[in-house]
């Protein structure tokens, strides 16, 4: 299972949030700055909203990135 707090819950990839892996309070994270897409908040269960970190990609509504292809 992976660690819900370093795992974005639309994707499963690392979040990238400073403050989902620190046990201190944070003064610099990404997702202070980024405009979370509104769709993607409405696609989490109510559980998660304001308790699980998205990751970049999925906070501003991408897809998410897509694992290098290996001959």
């Amino acid at each position: 299972m992976h660690d819900q707090t370093t795992r974005c819950p639309c994707c499963g990839q690392l979040n990238q949030c400073a403050q989902a892996t620190s046990a201190a309070a944070v003064n610099q994270c990404w997702c202070f700055t980024v405009q979370v897409d509104a769709q993607q908040l409405a696609n989490l269960a109510p559980e998660q909203r304001n308790r699980r970190c998205l990751c970049p990609r999925c906070a501003q509504g991408l897809p998410p990135e897509q694992p290098a292809a290996t001959d």
